[in-house]
C-alpha cells in the first residue's frame, strides 16, 4: 500500500511543506508559475514572515527565548481557506479505525496528511517527557503491515520510516488531533490574487499593529525593539543581565533563540530568503514588478539573521562555536540521510548535552565578556529591525 511515483520531499516546514508535496505529487501547478506550488507562495499566503519574541521558564525545565520568524495565527487553515481548497477531514479516538482511513486514503491514491507528535516519531531523536508534545501535518504515502513499516514525508529530502505501533502513538498523542487525517483538492485559480494581496497585508499588520493575540510589544517592529532593550537592560523582569547569568539559563536562552532562527522547520534564516521568492511570485500575480525590486532587501536581511545567528552563538568562544556547529550538522544530517544519520545524530545529541553541562558548571565567558555579547546581539536586532522597517515601507508603498 504505497503510493505509486511518489517522490516529492522538498517541503521544509510542517505545514506549507507538507501541502507543497501533495499538490506537487498531484500534479498540481501554478497557473502563474506553470511549476508546482510552491513553498514561498504557500508561506506568503500563509500570512508571511513576522517577528516574535517571547520567553518561557517552567519549573524542572532550562528558560527559554523563543522567537518567531514566521506567521503563527493559524497558518494552515488560513492558506487553504485563502485558496479556497476544500478539505476532506477523517478523525477517530479508534486507532483500528484510524489505520483504516489511511489505508482507503492512499487506496484512493492519494497522499495522507496526519498530524503527529514529533517528540514520539523516532527519526527525530529526541527525548521522551511526558510533558512535551508538540502535533505536526506530515505526509504519510505508503505503509505495508506485513512488514511493519510506513513511509512518511517529514522534512527531510528523503523518505523516512517508522514502525506502524511509532506512528499510532504519535498520532493519538494530543485528544484534538487524535488520528486526525486530511485529504486536499486544487486551489481555486481565481482566488490567487486577493489570498496574496491578505498574506502581504498580513505581514505589513503584524510588524506594524496590534496583533490578534498577546501584547504588541512581542510582535513585528515592536519586538526587535523590546529584545534590544532586554539584552542591555541592566534589572527587571526580562532583563537578560539579571535572569540569565553567565551559566547554563545563558546558554539555553542562546541555543533555543538559534533553534528558532535557523533550524525549527527552516528553509533559511529566518524564512527571509522565502519571503523574497514570495515576493517575486506575488509581483507577477499582481503585475506590480516593485514588489520584485524589493525581494533583494529580504534576502539582505536574511543574512543579517545569519550574522544574529552567529552573534547568538559566535566563533571565538569554542564551547559556543561547537554548539553551533553541531545543531547546524545535526539539522543537514536529518536533512540529507533521515533514519539513516540516526547514529550520527545520537552522537551530537550526547555531545551538546556534555557542552550543556560545561557551560552550566563554567561557563565560557566573564560577567564582562556576557556583556559584550549581549551588546553584539542587540547590534544585530537593531539591525534587521532597521533593514526589514524599510523594505516593509517598501511593500506597503507599492501596495498603495
Amino acid at each position: 500500500m504505497k503510493l505509486v511515483g511518489y517522490n516529492e520531499f522538498s517541503g521544509r516546514h510542517w505545514e506549507t511543506g507538507s501541502v507543497r508535496n501533495v499538490w506537487a505529487y498531484r500534479g498540481v501547478k501554478a497557473p502563474h508559475t506553470d511549476a508546482p506550488f510552491s513553498e514561498a507562495f504557500l508561506l506568503g499566503v500563509s500570512g508571511g514572515i513576522v517577528m516574535g519574541y517571547f520567553t518561557f521558564a517552567y519549573q524542572g525545565y532550562d528558560p527559554e527565548v523563543r522567537i518567531l520568524t514566521r506567521n503563527t495565527f493559524d497558518p494552515l487553515n488560513t492558506l487553504l481557506s485563502r485558496l479556497g481548497v476544500v478539505q476532506h477531514i477523517r478523525q477517530t479516538a479508534s486507532a483500528d479505525t484510524g489505520l483504516a482511513n489511511l489505508q482507503e486514503t492512499l487506496t484512493d491514491g492519494l497522499p495522507a496528511i496526519v498530524w503527529a507528535d514529533m517528540f514520539s516519531l523516532p527519526y527525530n531523536a529526541l527525548p521522551h517527557d511526558e510533558n512535551m508534545w508538540a502535533m505536526f501535518p506530515l505526509v504519510v504515502y505508503g505503509f505495508d503491515a506485513a512488514a511493519d513499516t510506513v513511509w512518511i514525508a517529514d522534512r527531510a529530502q528523503v523518505p523516512l520510516t517508522v514502525r506502524l505501533s511509532e506512528l499510532a502513538a504519535a498520532r493519538a498523542r494530543v485528544k484534538n488531533h487524535k488520528f486526525r487525517l486530511m485529504t486536499i483538492d486544487p486551489p481555486q485559480p481565481q482566488k490567487l490574487k486577493t489570498a496574496v494581496l491578505a498574506g502581504l497585508w498580513d505581514t505589513i499588520k503584524l510588524f506594524t499593529e496590534k496583533p490578534p493575540k498577546g501584547a504588541k510589544k512581542n510582535f513585528g517592529f515592536a519586538a526587535y525593539q523590546n529584545w534590544a532593550d532586554l539584552l542591555v537592560k541592566a534589572k527587571g523582569r526580562g532583563s537578560w543581565a539579571a535572569e540569565y547569568a553567565s551559566d547554563g539559563r545563558l546558554y539555553a536562552v542562546l541555543t533555543s533563540a538559534f533553534t528558532d532562527i535557523a533550524l525549527f522547520g527552516k528553509a533559511d534564516w529566518a524564512d527571509r530568503d522565502l519571503f523574497a521568492d514570495f515576493l517575486q511570485e506575488a509581483a507577477l500575480l499582481l503585475d506590480k514588478p516593485a514588489l520584485a525590486d524589493i525581494a533583494p532587501q529580504f534576502r539582505a536581511s536574511g543574512r543579517a539573521w545569519a550574522d544574529l545567528g552567529a552573534a547568538l552563538l559566535p566563533d571565538g568562544v569554542p564551547l559556543l562555536q561547537e554548539t553551533r556547529e553541531l545543531l547546524l550538522r545535526r539539522r543537514d544530517v536529518f536533512l540529507t540521510q533521515g533514519g539513516a544519520g540516526l547514529e550520527e545524530i545520537r552522537g551530537i545529541n550526547g555531545r551538546l548535552a556534555a557542552i550543556k553541562q560545561t557551560a552550566a558548571e563554567d561557563f565560557p565567558l566573564s560577567a564582562a565578556e556576557t556583556a559584550v555579547l549581549r551588546e553584539t546581539i542587540r547590534d544585530s536586532v537593531l539591525t534587521i529591525h532597521d533593514m526589514e522597517k524599510e523594505a516593509l515601507t517598501a511593500v506597503r508603498d507599492a501596495l498603495s
